[in-house]
């Protein structure tokens, strides 16, 4: 999953949600586009399995 964001805060507070409900594997940097605003997060989420199970 691809998370786009203002900022890494934002980014990194959405993959925190995520992580909570899924597998995920987290990622620990953000990417910036030269002259493009915000961050972009890549994740990896296993929606078959929930955490718990």
């Amino acid at each position: 999953m691809e998370v786009a964001a203002a900022d890494d805060q934002t980014a990194f507070a959405v993959q925190e949600v995520l992580a909570r409900r899924w597998a995920t594997a987290t990622a620990d940097r953000t990417t910036r586009v030269p002259g493009e605003p915000g961050v972009r997060l890549r994740c990896y989420l296993d929606l078959r399995q929930e955490l718990g199970t």
